[in-house]
């Protein structure tokens, strides 16, 4: 079982970044997949999720920012982020709960002008 994050880098306030968790080693589309975050001295916390039938929870620092999406046929999932301030800086996760929670490597986030 395997998470791969990529998309992350640097952006100016404003500006936007597409990430992407691509997954391998499971049955994809059956299981819910979220994206966690976690700032340089801060807990990680949960963005988003979107579940196997495609609903969506979001926290509520990135409600209306943030979109999260999947593409089963890719066993890939989305985190389209916008309007991004310097406080989304984070190392970004993508993790998926199985017999324990898998974690991806992370991919690093950083809005600064």
């Amino acid at each position: 079982v395997q998470l791969v994050e990529s998309g992350g880098g640097l952006v100016n306030p404003g500006g936007s970044l597409r990430l992407s968790c691509v997954a391998s080693g499971f049955t994809f589309s059956s299981y819910p997949i979220s994206w966690y975050r976690q700032a340089p001295g801060k807990q990680r916390e949960l963005v988003a999720v979107i579940r196997s039938g495609g609903t969506t929870n979001y926290a509520d620092s990135v409600k209306g920012r943030f979109t999260i999406s999947r593409d089963n046929a890719k066993n890939t999932v989305y985190l389209q982020m916008n309007s991004l301030k310097p406080e989304d800086t984070a190392v970004y996760y993508c993790n998926v709960f199985l017999q324990g929670l898998v974690w991806g490597q992370g991919t690093q986030v950083t809005v600064s002008s």
